[in-house]
């Protein structure tokens, strides 16, 4: 028999899941708090070792044309010299079988929605408890109802009810808020049309840019300090003279796009502890629900489709009996890789950061280093990763793809996503 698959929440990994499950026949349904699907994010990076899965599961027209494909990522000091250059491109599809993709969190979020269709999709169930009886979970949601499923998959952010069910434990504040927001680029000078993710570093802050929707918008995410912790969403308002203030002098495009911004949205960034126990029984997590990350390595949408794509390949055509073995090969398939990436975000935090001095200077010298060809290929641990149970690891020349995680090489980042 079959098992029936809950899943909660509709962001990135959760629709990655219900499209991968589709795609090998297995059926599930999604529930979501929200009762209309709208996405109020900005940029999101798609490295390949997500971008190949989204291709593979009918995406490749969508990102063609309306993600951009990187050529390059460059990072500059706050006053605009040079640090190093990381080709994309050509190399990159070359080295890892897909591009390096900019897309617009909306664009991404519709794409996955037109993929998996209106018939999975449960909206406005906002989950309050989740409990196992017997051989069954039982959801049960604000308004009073409840839904029995085989497996139920927490795939329901940073705030995770699901979650919950496993651990308790509380989001981390890291001293950090993050501005984002999008600026036509007809606004911007010529050089924002390249298609190049350009990143500054200063003392307590740094300033990523890249376009997205064609090359139609330029997306920001500026981060730097925050005094004041409160919450963690998407739809938070910023001020954009805020903004202006918090990088003044900085060089390049950094005020140019501070200045055109007219609407920006501004909120804390957390994490959470690692999670030791990601399945029990019947229950697990997915994405920011398993591993929320700090934006420093550009990875969490990354993760969280990796993650679907690792779930789904497990529980395509499973018995209902074999759940919980199968989630316990899910887990430790994952947790490894995802806990070594949240802790290298973490440490980015402080050497993306450093004061004008000694330190700085070596931290530049190290990403100098780590440039060019020989920076792309030291991420073969990152972006040649295969998830999937049944699939070989893509191996990238000088160095194999891992199934498993390791710290990122020094002066290795890639930004914020």
């Amino acid at each position: 028999m079959r098992p029936r698959i809950a899943v909660v929440g509709s962001g990135v990994g959760g629709l990655t899941l219900a499209a991968a499950l589709a795609a090998s026949g297995t059926r599930c349904e999604v529930f979501e708090q929200t009762r209309s699907m709208t996405e109020v994010g900005a940029g999101v990076q798609l490295a390949p070792n997500a971008a190949r899965h989204l291709r593979r599961l009918g995406l490749q027209d969508v990102l063609r044309e309306r993600a951009v494909a990187v050529e390059e990522m460059r990072v500059y000091g706050w006053e605009g010299g040079p640090i190093a250059a990381t080709p994309f491109g050509a190399a990159c599809e070359k080295l890892y079988g897909a591009p390096y993709y900019a897309v617009h969190r909306a664009d991404l979020q519709g794409a996955l929605l037109r993929l998996v269709g209106a018939a999975p999709l449960r909206l406005g169930h906002r989950l309050r408890t989740v409990c196992q009886e017997d051989a069954d979970v039982v959801l049960t949601f604000a308004d009073g109802t409840t839904h029995r499923a085989d497996v139920v998959v927490g795939a329901d952010g940073i705030h995770s009810v699901v979650r919950e069910s496993l651990v308790r434990d509380s989001p981390v504040f890291s001293g950090l808020g993050v501005f984002r927001g999008l600026v036509p680029v007809e606004r911007l000078p010529a050089p924002a049309r390249e298609p190049l993710i350009r990143m500054w570093l200063g003392p307590g802050r740094h300033f990523v840019c890249y376009p997205v929707a064609g090359g139609r918008l330029m997306s920001f995410a500026a981060i730097a300090p925050l005094a004041d912790a409160g919450t963690e969403s998407w739809s938070a308002a910023g001020d954009p003279a805020e903004l202006v203030a918090a990088f003044d002098g900085w060089r390049g495009l950094v005020p140019d796009i501070t200045r055109a911004a007219d609407t920006v949205r501004r909120w804390a960034l957390y994490d959470r502890p690692e999670l030791h126990t990601w399945s029990a029984g019947r229950i697990t997590v997915l994405g920011d629900a398993a591993h929320p990350m700090l934006p420093f390595m550009a990875q969490g949408a990354n993760q969280a489709v990796e993650d679907a794509v690792e779930l789904a390949s497990l529980l395509a055509g499973a018995r209902r009996d074999e759940v919980p073995e199968l989630l316990a090969r899910y887990e430790k398939a994952r947790a490894p890789r995802t806990a070594a990436i949240q802790r290298g975000s973490r440490g980015h935090s402080d050497t993306m950061h450093l004061p004008d001095g000694p330190r700085q200077r070596e931290r530049d010298a190290a990403m100098h280093r780590s440039a060019g060809l020989t920076g792309l290929r030291e991420r073969a641990w990152l972006y040649g990763h295969e998830a999937g149970a049944t699939t070989a690891p893509v191996r990238a020349p000088g160095g194999p793809g891992s199934s498993r995680g390791r710290p990122p090489p020094a002066g290795q980042t890639d930004g914020t996503g």
